[in-house]
């Protein structure tokens, strides 16, 4: 494996996993009191734009990143 393939899936799960400590007080809570519903639907749409990127340049580790960041952001925005 490559650096740069070693740093994109680094990558991909730091940016995965930062969503998780909000999905876990959200799921809590059952409240997403303090969060933005524009904030949550904007990095929603720009997940969706980035996905349709990251396919057309055939980029697994962004590819996979952005299908979860979707998932994590459509529970935030559900809840």
């Amino acid at each position: 494996m490559t650096l740069a393939a070693v740093l994109g899936w680094t990558a991909t799960g730091l940016f995965t996993v930062c969503f998780i400590p909000q999905i876990v007080k959200t799921l809590r809570t059952r409240t997403v009191e303090g969060l933005s519903f524009w904030l949550l639907f904007l990095q929603f749409i720009a997940n969706i734009v980035a996905l349709w990127y990251a396919s057309l340049i055939e980029q697994p580790p962004l590819q996979v990143k952005y299908v979860l960041a979707i998932l994590f952001l459509a529970v935030c925005i559900a809840v």
